[in-house]
């Protein structure tokens, strides 16, 4: 996979208290990644740049809400996000200040 695509598939970190809990208890990570990217590709894409070693990936597809304004009505755009479990004593620093 070329170096572009590694990056355009990580769009960005989330970081909430839900993942915050599991990084602490499971050694969690999460990311908002390119909705057509599988797990392989999300997989190497995080390896590659972070230099981590990845265990286990999950995915889920984040529907986008209906909106309203006024008598216009709308949709936000569906979304995917990754749950990336990390190896024991991997960090991404990243998350380490949050």
């Amino acid at each position: 996979m070329d170096e572009a695509r590694l990056y355009s598939i990580i769009k960005g970190p989330i970081i909430t208290e839900k993942i915050m809990r599991l990084r602490g208890r499971k050694n969690v990570v999460a990311f908002e990644v390119d909705i057509t990217a599988n797990k392989k590709e999300i997989k190497e894409a995080v390896e590659k740049v972070f230099k981590v070693r990845v265990k286990k990936v999950r995915t889920t597809i984040i529907r986008g809400k209906k909106i309203r304004r006024g008598w216009t009505e709308g949709k936000r755009a569906n979304w995917k996000k990754a749950y990336i479990e990390l190896h024991e004593g991997d960090r991404i620093e990243y998350f380490e200040g949050a």
